[in-house]
């Protein structure tokens, strides 16, 4: 599966079909292109999906699964991989196969030991086991994830402060030499209730927050250099930091806001709320 040029073509009928499309989508979403071929559909008409590229997913749990045959067939007559996923190691599909994943013999937990209940748990987990071992030999890490997966909370938690942190123009900055009335002026210009300060190679040297304002404008001249009345190393996230972790960073901090660095200079700034409004928390 990790080597083939094209794509796991999951196949499977009845629970095992309901199971096929699970594994097929955890594929996809983990780096590995994936999709589940009906076997009904197949006969009529979209065995046509099947390329020389692809490897071909079966599951069946007796391997005597009828509706199978015209894709095992067609496997052997275009010389496509066929991988098969069975409890019965002298099935049908077990001999057609090229490889054969042979699953334990187990009692179904229904009680008249029918209807499909531990066969499709095991060959569930199997699907998980292939995926994440796909994972590990393609080297899929959590940011490759985030690319397929950008929607819900999963892809929230991925999130990465680059993605939502005011940059260039929108950071509050002011430099070192600056008084505090500039500094004033400069953080009331923006949103985010501070102003980062930096020396001349635009290395961030401290931050200006309202609440130094508040505790500073009544015993202090506005022509002060900033320098008197910042906070010095104000804290800061290296850029590709999660969002959560930011998140969990302000928290034991206590500030709202965040500065981003990239290579040891001001790169960007992130308020709470920015985080907030993700569906972090």
């Amino acid at each position: 599966m990790a080597s083939t040029e094209g794509r796991v073509i999951v196949t499977g009928m009845g629970k095992s079909g309901h199971i096929g499309r699970k594994i097929a989508a955890t594929l996809r979403s983990t780096g590995t292109p994936a999709l589940f071929l009906h076997p009904g559909e197949a006969s009529h008409g979209d065995l046509g999906v099947i390329t020389k590229r692809d490897v071909v997913f079966g599951i069946t749990w007796s391997g005597e699964t009828t509706e199978l045959k015209d894709i095992f067939e067609y496997c052997k007559r275009f010389g496509v991989t066929l991988i098969v996923a069975t409890a019965m190691a002298e099935s049908t599909a077990a001999k057609a196969a090229d490889i054969r994943l042979i699953l334990p013999q187990v009692r179904e937990a229904c009680p008249n030991d029918l209807a499909p209940t531990t066969s499709t748990t095991l060959q569930l987990v199997l699907g998980d086991v292939l995926a994440v071992a796909l994972i590990e030999a393609r080297g899929f890490t959590s940011k490759d994830f985030s690319i397929f997966h950008p929607g819900g909370k999963l892809g929230a938690q991925l999130l990465r402060v680059e993605q939502i942190m005011g940059a260039g123009p929108a950071i509050p900055i002011v430099d070192g030499s600056a008084t505090l009335g500039a500094a004033t002026i400069e953080m009331s210009s923006k949103r985010y209730g501070a102003t980062a300060v930096v020396d001349g190679q635009g290395k961030l040297i401290g931050a200006f927050t309202d609440g130094d304002l508040r505790r500073c404008i009544a015993a202090h001249d506005l022509q002060d250099s900033i320098a008197l009345h910042m906070s010095p190393n104000p804290v800061t996230v290296p850029v590709g930091t999660l969002c959560a972790e930011a998140l969990r960073i302000m928290n034991d901090n206590a500030v709202s806001v965040i500065f981003v660095e990239d290579q040891g200079k001001l790169a960007g700034i992130v308020h709470i709320h920015d985080i907030v409004r993700t569906g972090i928390v």
